[in-house]
């Protein structure tokens, strides 16, 4: 086979594998938009302008995490302690606010970030330095951070009134009537799709969940890489986590970021990202949060119970596992 034949060939499997993405993520839209028709039919105050922006505020949280959450699937990795880092940090700078009031929000959205990858870095040193797998590691820190929500505030929460003003004003004020919570989100996911498709990292990121080994070949520091992705996903969620105080107007120890890791997850995995790597995009995380956001609006909206709300997302994650199988299989038989 020549070489001129052998381009031709990858270029087709390439244009194979963008097209069935494409779907997927149309199939989403498609989706959401059919949600959207039954729920208003069924419930007209679903329909309004106020519901929307409830909406948007419900999934720019999830949607940030979730950005992160789709660089360590995508290097063939997990973290399941997400949810206590929101927590742990969302507490941490609520304190501080607490007992320093006149710190700027923009220096509390700083120590934020820098909190979340402190946290990211002991993730990625594990993971890495000390070989523990993912899931063990991530399961280990998911409960030690959550100890230290504790231990910090004493099982107290940070009361609306400890919250500046200002970072609760986020939540209900912005440019063109869209919430400065809403612009951040949009910015993030933004900023990590351009890095994960135009810069020589985020390629990397998806070389090393494709093949780990042939990345060690072609001289990628896969180490270095997946430490990265960690020190990354920690910082957005320590962003996450003074935006969830500014959300909420307080910050419960006792549920701040419980089980939250697991709605990222669904929300990447519906996105089209695939769970065992080297495969995912911003765009369908961010229209899986939306699904995630519309459906549980939806179900809440027309009372229906908790515990179908559970059912129902487990049961969309099932059908986007299964339409993840379906795409893989009709690749590899391209191939």
């Amino acid at each position: 086979m020549t070489t001129q034949s052998r381009t031709f060939m990858a270029r087709g499997r390439a244009n194979v594998a963008v097209a069935l993405a494409k779907f997927r993520e149309i199939g989403i839209v498609v989706f959401i938009a059919a949600l959207v028709i039954v729920a208003t039919a069924v419930e007209r105050r679903f329909f309004s302008l106020g519901n929307f922006q409830n909406i948007l505020l419900d999934i720019s949280i999830l949607a940030i995490v979730a950005c992160g959450q789709t660089m360590v699937i995508i290097s063939r990795n997990i973290d399941i302690s997400v949810g206590s880092s929101l927590g742990l940090c969302g507490i941490l700078v609520g304190l501080m606010f607490k007992f320093n009031p006149q710190v700027p929000i923009a220096a509390g959205l700083a120590m934020g970030v820098l909190l979340g990858l402190a946290l990211g870095s002991v993730n990625g040193a594990l993971v890495t330095q000390f070989r523990v797998p993912p899931l063990i590691a991530t399961l280990g820190t998911l409960s030690v951070y959550r100890g230290l929500v504790f231990l910090s505030s004493g099982g107290r929460q940070v009361d609306p009134n400890d919250i500046p003003p200002d970072l609760i004003a986020m939540a209900r004020t912005g440019p063109l009537g869209i919430p400065w919570i809403v612009l951040i989100a949009f910015l993030v996911a933004i900023v990590v799709g351009l890095f994960l498709r135009y810069t020589r990292l985020g390629r990397d990121i998806y070389a090393v969940g494709g093949n780990p080994t042939a990345a060690r070949l072609r001289g990628i520091n896969v180490n270095r890489v997946v430490f990265l992705v960690y020190l990354m996903t920690g910082g957005l969620a320590g962003l996450a986590g003074v935006l969830y105080a500014g959300r909420y107007g307080t910050v419960n120890p006792a549920d701040a970021g419980v089980g939250f890791e697991l709605t990222v997850i669904a929300a990447t995995v519906i996105g089209g990202t695939n769970i065992l790597g080297g495969s995912g995009s911003i765009l369908g995380t961010v229209l899986g949060s939306l699904l995630l956001g519309v459906l549980n609006n939806v179900l809440a909206i027309t009372n229906v119970s908790g515990f179908y709300q559970k059912f129902a997302q487990g049961f969309v994650i099932l059908l986007a596992v299964i339409v993840d199988a379906i795409i893989h299989n009709q690749l590899q038989s391209r191939k």
